[in-house]
Parts: structure tokens; sequence; C-alpha cells
């Protein structure tokens, strides 16, 4: 997704307005909102970071469960200043029996609206993923669940397909977790972002008090929040759109705003981490990028020349060049389908495939196969929502594999709205995806990509993989797990290489000075948490 990524769509009331003067082009800011009695200051967030849909059935990307994460609660979510996994609107949760996971509701939850949050709308929320399971949603991640059960009004019991599934109290922590009002979201179809926020169908830390899709939107702390994130440090957080980094970068030096998240090109930050009244925060990244390839519709005329395309592709690309020259080391080369760091990754890429290009293996691959060269590919990417350097990053692709003399690149950039529909639909033979983990497990990096009825719609799918990713996830020995996780790597590295994997990234926010709390929320658990943030 991560995609997520792939990853997650997400009127401006005339009071907000009046409150904020807020430009497309960095101009300072004006009438700056007064201190709350409870909860602080109001903080400015800058994101260049678009959203699909607020619906959580339809979006599995960044920028929407950037948004969803500040509304909707969960039954398990992650403690702010760590990625310890404990529950939001649960009471608790555990296994009952192996193939069964319950969870207990706190006592009077209720959604913004005043609509009761009971065990019923819990189960309606994870049918309703499975029924409508959209193309750019996450109902992915739901593939080992059976079916939900009402207990009582407060208690819920997952029936799971395979027992003992290690990851799925992290997936209700989710893109896919995200607990729906039942009386305000249909069963088959998603809400519209305005109806949403209207119905003021969420029961988060913050309810939306203004709306202007991929503009504004304006949040306000929601009272009858009971959940991890705990009580919100702030009076509110108005999030601004960019579309331009170079706009983002100039108001965040200026204090226009309090915070810049994603994304800044790495000169942006280096530059920023120089200017004077702003601090440049890191924290763990989960961040990857990669090339997805459609099996299909990729050249080649049959499974032997796409497989050596790929290959060769593998074989050709320079990572480190990306790495240093595009990204200034914000972030590194990625050999493998699990970043560093987590326990099971490994480096089949290059193990295999070495971590300079070779030109001989790559025609090698392509001959043994019969394929003609030059190769001419249909590379895809998206110019917005990974950031401004995804220009100068797949012009760099292109280059190096033209260079070879075994490719003729036909480069093409798309905006994200669109992008995000026309890559599920085979519009693409190749084209770029990020992902920001919906968890930090190995298995995030790998089931949502290939296991059947995979996100990427790229139609990969292999029996022999989608076993192992089953044995990984309910092995409960972390050793063995993770062996089964390095065999899984090294398998779709050498025989299928569905995508190829290019780098991975810290998480990078830029704050004023008088902001605090963004290291809390730039942590292992990979979700941004407004309710942290405090200004003095």
């Amino acid at each position: 997704m991560k995609t997520r990524t792939t990853r997650l769509g997400l009127a401006v009331a005339a009071i907000a307005v009046t409150a904020l003067t807020l430009t497309a082009c960095g101009s300072g800011r004006t009438n700056t909102p007064a201190a709350s009695k409870s909860g602080g200051s109001s903080i400015i967030v800058g994101t260049t970071d678009k959203v699909t849909t607020l619906d959580p059935a339809g979006s599995y990307d960044n920028g929407s469960f950037h948004v969803q994460t500040q509304v909707f609660s969960f039954l398990m979510s992650f403690a702010p200043g760590g990625a310890v996994l404990a529950p939001d609107a649960a009471k608790s949760c555990s296994f009952t029996s192996g193939a069964v996971y319950t969870c207990i509701l706190k006592d009077g939850l209720k959604f913004a609206n005043g609509n009761p949050l009971t065990a019923t709308s819990v189960k309606y929320s994870f049918d309703r993923q499975l029924k409508i399971n959209d193309p750019n949603g996450p109902a992915s991640l739901l593939g080992n669940l059976a079916s939900v059960a009402v207990v009582d009004p407060t208690t819920v019991a997952f029936t799971l397909k395979a027992p003992n599934d290690q990851t799925f109290p992290q997936v209700l922590a989710s893109p896919v977790g995200p607990i729906v009002d039942e009386a305000s979201f249909p069963a088959d179809k998603l809400l519209d972002d305005n109806a949403i926020v209207t119905a003021k169908a969420t029961s988060g830390p913050y309810t939306i008090a203004s709306y202007t899709k991929n503009t504004l939107v304006e949040f306000k702390p929601y009272a009858g929040y009971q959940g991890v994130q705990g009580s919100v440090q702030n009076a509110g957080v108005t999030l601004k759109y960019y579309a331009d980094s170079n706009n983002l970068k100039l108001d965040i030096a200026s204090a226009a705003i309090d915070v810049a998240t994603r994304s800044l090109s790495p000169t942006d930050i280096e530059s920023l981490g120089t200017t004077k009244g702003v601090k440049v925060i890191t924290g763990p990244g989960g961040e990857i990028r990669y090339v997805v390839f459609n099996l299909n519709t990729m050249p080649g005329d049959n499974a032997d020349q796409k497989l050596a395309i790929r290959k060769a592709f593998a074989l050709l690309v320079d990572r480190s060049e990306l790495s240093t020259q595009v990204y200034k080391g914000t972030y590194t080369p990625l050999y493998s389908y699990v970043p560093e760091g987590l326990p099971g990754a490994a480096k089949p890429f290059s193990d295999l495939y070495g971590t300079k290009p070779d030109l001989a293996a790559a025609t090698k691959a392509l001959s043994d196969a019969g394929v003609s060269t030059p190769v001419t590919l249909h590379l895809q990417y998206n110019p917005d929502h990974y950031g401004s350097s995804s220009d100068q990053e797949y012009n760099a692709i292109k280059r190096q594999l033209e260079a070879s003399g075994l490719f003729k690149i036909e480069l093409q950039a798309t905006e994200w709205v669109t992008y995000a529909k026309e890559r599920s639909a085979d519009a693409y033979p190749a084209y770029q995806l990020g992902w920001f983990p919906d968890f930090s497990d190995a298995d995030n990096y790998l089931t949502p990509f290939f296991d059947k009825g995979n996100f990427l719609n790229s139609h990969f799918e292999n029996a022999d993989i989608s076993a192992m990713l089953e044995s990984e996830r309910t092995d409960g020995n972390p050793t063995t797990r993770a062996a089964t996780i390095e065999k899984i790597q090294t398998e779709l590295a050498s025989k299928y290489i569905p995508t190829v994997p290019l780098l991975q990234g810290a998480q990078v926010a830029v704050a004023v000075d008088a902001v605090s709390g963004v290291e809390k929320t730039l942590n292992a658990s990979f979700q941004f948490r407004y309710s942290v943030l405090s200004k003095g």
C-alpha cells in the first residue's frame, strides 16, 4: 500500500477561511488561532499527499489513511511513541481458540453523531469491506478472515481460515480496520466524502469540521474518543494540501504552517536543516519504492520472455545512483521485498543480480529467451503522490536502461487520482508504486503484494508462494517463521520477479520550533498522529 504504497479520496466553511488565511503559494499566516483552555493552540499541517476517498473500503494509500487515522477508531491501534499494539475501541482482544480472535469493546462508545458503536458496528465494518472489495481498497488484508460474529453488544468474534494468525491483531490496526457507523455507510457501495463529513460518522480523536477535498480539512477534537491515542494535545488541526512541494517548503520555512509532512524533496530537506526557526525530524523508515509489472500487458510473447525482461530490468537498474544522485541519501538501495531491519529480511536481488548494472547478464537473459532487442517498455510513474523527485528518479531509470541498448523506455506521468484507478485496470504495463506499511511486520511487505487476490492486480498468483505465506503467518516460532519469510523472498526474486524493489526511505517531517510531539508520531508504527502534537 502501502501503499499501502499502495496503498489510499479523501467545503471549507466560511468561518475556517475567516480564521485562517491560507494561499496556495506560500504566504504568511494571519490571525493565528487562539489557544484553547484544554488543548493548547491549533496547528496547521501541510502535505502533498492526496486522498483517494475518506471511505475506508475504497482507499489503500498513505494520503487517505493519514486522514482516516485522525477520525476513525479501530479495535486495536498503536500507542503513541512506539509500535506497541494496544486496544483502541476495544477493552481487550485475544485468541479464545486457535481460529477465533475475540474482542470486547469499551462501554458506552458512540460515534460523533451520537449513534452507538457496538459489536454490530464492528461486524458491519468488516463484512462491508469484504462485500465491496473495491479494487483500490484494503480488503485483501482480510484474506484469512472466514466470518465475524456478534456474541453480545460489546463482544465480537473473528473466525479465521487459518488458526494462530500472528498478523491478525495488527490487521485490525491497519487501513482495513476503521470502524464505521452502520446507520450512515451503505453496505454495498462507497459513501461520498462530503456525506461522511455531514453525517459525523466517525469516532476517532477528531471530527472533521470543514472539508474541501485535497485542498483544506479542519479537524476538531472529539470528546467522546476513549482510545489509545489519549487526550488530544491541541485545540485542533488544519490540514492544507499542496500541489507543489516547493510551496510546501516555502510555507514551512516562513512559519506560514507549523508542520510539513510528506513529501518534501531531498534538496528541500537538506536546505531546511539549516533554516532558522524550523527543525527536521526523522523516524524509522518502513517506506519502500518499487516497479510493478503487469504480467498480462507487459512486453513478451510468452511467460519465459516476460520473465527474462523483468530479470534484465533488475540487472540493469542502478539503485545506488538513485539513492545518492536523486535522493541525497534520504532513500537507500533496497535489494529485497522486505526492508532491512525487520526479522526475516534478506537481500536476494543483490545476491542474484548484483549491486551494479550487469550488461552481460542482462543480454544473456534476453537472448536465451529469444527476446528481440531493444525491448519497448511503457513505464508509468506518478509526479505528485511520491514527491517531486519522482521525475528525476524515473528519468534516471530510463537513462540507465536505455544506456544498455537493450531497452527503449516510453516514459509517461499521470496525476495520482487518475493513476490510482488506471494502474489497477490494466492500463500500465509497468509502473511506479510506493508502500508505507500497514504495520511493522515482514508479512505486510509480502501478503498484500503476492498472495491470491492481492491489491496490485498485476495478475501474479502462485500456489506455492501462497502456501508459504500462510505458513509464516500462522507460525508462532520466530526462528522458523523468519526462515520461511527469507525463503519466500528468494523464491520471488529467483523464479518470478513480479515487482522490482528499488529504494527504502526514512520518515521525515519539518516543524517550527514551537511545535512538540512530532518525534512521538514518527515511530515504527508508521502512523502520523495529530493527537500528540502541541504548540507552546
